[in-house]
């Protein structure tokens, strides 16, 4: 029988006018997982249009992207405990 899993991700966008950055974290709540974040940042070139959306969308995907390669580096090191166990 199959089992659903439900992982859950939270992305959480902060833009700041001022300096023209975006920042966005990307967390992720799985059961029995430790608690991991992802950062993402984006800079508007001062040249560039305001578009604010295009800021978010950098930034998340940046975040996403850094916590996917979190949750790789532990699926990594559990690989190697499991192999480690077997005779």
């Amino acid at each position: 029988m199959t089992q659903e899993k439900h992982w859950t991700i939270e992305v959480v966008i902060d833009e700041h006018q001022d300096d023209r950055m975006t920042h966005a974290e990307a967390r992720l709540q799985a059961p029995r997982q430790p608690a991991m974040a992802g950062i993402g940042r984006a800079r508007r070139n001062p040249e560039d249009p305001e578009v604010p959306r295009i800021g978010d969308e950098l930034a998340v995907a940046r975040a996403l992207s850094d916590l996917a390669h979190q949750l790789l580096d532990v699926a990594a090191g559990d690989i190697e405990v499991a192999r480690r166990g077997k005779p």
